[in-house]
């Protein structure tokens, strides 16, 4: 019996999507004890799961290291992998935005400076507007970048808005509605596609009934 390999992020998402795994008929037990293993299987199941960072579930996934895999709607965008997105999860959801300084103006006669980590995703959203932009590409802590003058605006995933406020930063615009996605290796797809039929069939109906 060919195991289906399973990527989760880790952290809270990935224990969410654990247990709609687990209600679809592919439990592992295991991975609920508290121990540092990244890998837990269950042969009579046939089913591997593995914890890895978050915005590295799309390659595994993308490479065929794994044949599911739980990502950010952000991830999709950002990195285009060549997968398979079978279903919204509607978990984990946030926003991409646009945000900037309380009393920033946008001057469109001069190019505006984007700090952001998604430069795909601000490039096409300000080239469908347009406008000329100038992307600094930063990794962390990008709320920094307009109060320092580094950039005009940020393009960043917002949740509840807190740290913008604190920092004394507003939401300009929103970009796109980010949530989990259950994606799928293309030829795991089509070679495994009785279990993950059952996947996403289970999947769906316990979506249905939370709605």
């Amino acid at each position: 019996m060919n195991m289906l390999n399973i990527a989760l992020p880790k952290g809270r998402l990935g224990e969410k999507a654990y247990a709609m795994f687990e209600r679809a008929g592919f439990p592992c037990p295991s991975i609920k004890e508290n121990n540092r293993k990244l890998i837990f299987e269950n042969e009579a199941a046939g089913v591997r799961y593995f914890w890895v960072k978050p915005s590295d579930v799309a390659i595994y996934v993308e490479r065929g290291a794994a044949d599911l895999g739980i990502v950010g709607k952000d991830i999709l965008l950002e990195y285009e992998p060549d997968v398979y997105e079978l279903l919204d999860l509607g978990m984990g959801k946030c926003r991409m935005a646009v945000a900037a300084k309380r009393d920033f103006r946008d001057d469109r006669r001069r190019t505006l400076i984007v700090a952001t980590k998604f430069a795909k995703i601000a490039s096409r959203y300000y080239a469908s507007q347009g406008r000329d932009i100038d992307i600094i590409h930063l990794n962390g802590s990008i709320e920094l970048a307009p109060i320092l003058s580094l950039s005009d605006v940020i393009v960043d995933i917002v949740e509840t808005g807190t740290t913008l406020k604190e920092n004394d930063l507003t939401e300009r615009e929103t970009i796109v509605p980010i949530s989990a996605r259950l994606i799928a290796n293309k030829a795991s797809y089509k070679f495994q596609s009785e279990a993950i039929g059952r996947i996403v069939e289970s999947m769906a109906k316990q979506l249905e009934e939370t709605t």
